[in-house]
């Protein structure tokens, strides 16, 4: 099995990612970005971003690709893999696995691979996905023009994809289980706002029903009263949380109670070389200001300790020598 070397391995190609990768090619650190899919990561899935210093307003795509040729421009080295599984060797290097079955070897890694989407685990979910259920409003929002169509969920995903997919319907219903959003207070502003959105409060969907032909309406209970209705639509968006995607991890790193990995102000976790940036940081938000702070702290507190561990090994090879050279001596 070829095991390939690099300095550092950053895994996931998100804005964290992407980030990291800049700054480690313009500190001349030998880096690998690992990502499945093309540069971006939840960008690809972000209609317009109006919140990203600087710029008052683009498309998620537009600053993915910026980002990226950005990175390329000094160097960045972004290659195609899934990553299953990282576990450290007897030197305390870490070795990146993938499913295509290539291994990466380095005595750093920061991890950038953001979450996955949450699932909301009712009847007919999984049955219709990708028949009128979704969790991409960019991918398949234009699929529903002129119809009714459902969004469940109160963050800032939900109310922000929400906005996004008024463009396409006749109807748009947002469904979440409290009584108010934990969206940004401009994103509800900008959703309801608009005429053709109506919140349905404290309520659950309990069963996506639907025809052969894809979803056809959904099955409500309100949470406090138990009053159970039906709503009619083609479509609905799932936007309830993500998980983040720390799987590939083998051993045990510190992390909250949702599994996001905690880390120092250095971005260290607590397995030494490990850092950890962006979506899968437990942090109080996420944004891509702050994926981008993240995994530029990354990147320094990293390159640090690979000159500490680096001056470590030169230190106990030079003692080595020494001693054996007073052994010689006194054996002579």
């Amino acid at each position: 099995m070829e095991v390939r070397d690099h300095q550092l391995i950053i895994v996931g190609a998100g804005p964290a990612g992407l980030c990291a990768a800049l700054y480690a090619a313009r500190s001349e650190i030998d880096a690998v970005l690992i990502d499945p899919g093309p540069a971006g990561g939840q960008l690809l899935l972000t209609d317009r971003v109006d919140d990203y210093p600087g710029i008052k307003t683009i498309g998620g795509m537009e600053l993915a690709d910026a980002m990226a040729e950005h990175a390329e421009s000094f160097g960045m080295k972004l290659t195609r893999g899934t990553v299953k599984s990282i576990e450290r060797d007897s030197e305390g290097r870490f070795l990146a696995e993938t499913a295509e079955g290539d291994t990466y070897r380095a005595p750093a890694v920061i991890m950038t691979a953001g979450g996955t989407h949450k699932l909301l685990n009712a009847p007919g979910e999984a049955e219709y996905a990708g028949r009128g259920v979704s969790y991409c409003a960019i991918c398949d929002g234009a699929f529903f023009k002129g119809e009714r169509i459902a969004v469940i969920g109160g963050g800032d995903a939900a109310v922000e994809e929400g906005e996004f997919l008024t463009r396409y319907a006749e109807k748009l219903y947002v469904i979440h289980r409290r009584d108010e959003f934990r969206a940004q207070k401009m994103l509800q502003d900008h959703l309801l706002g608009n005429p053709k959105v109506e919140v349905i409060w404290d309520t659950v969907v309990d069963e996506i029903v639907g025809q052969p032909t894809g979803v056809s309406g959904l099955k409500l209970r309100n949470v406090k009263t138990g009053h159970e209705s039906e709503l009619d639509v083609s479509g609905v968006f799932i936007f309830i949380g993500f998980t983040p995607n720390t799987g590939s991890l083998k051993e045990h790193v510190d992390h909250d109670e949702s599994g996001y990995i905690v880390t120092d102000g250095d971005m260290r976790t607590s397995i030494p070389g490990l850092f950890a940036a962006g979506d899968l940081r437990s942090q109080l938000v996420r944004q891509i200001t702050t994926a981008v702070g993240d995994a530029t702290t990354a990147v320094f507190a990293a390159e640090r300790y690979l000159k500490e561990r680096s001056a470590a090994r030169d230190t106990s090879e030079n003692g080595s020598e020494g001693q054996t050279e007073t052994m010689m001596e006194s054996n002579a």
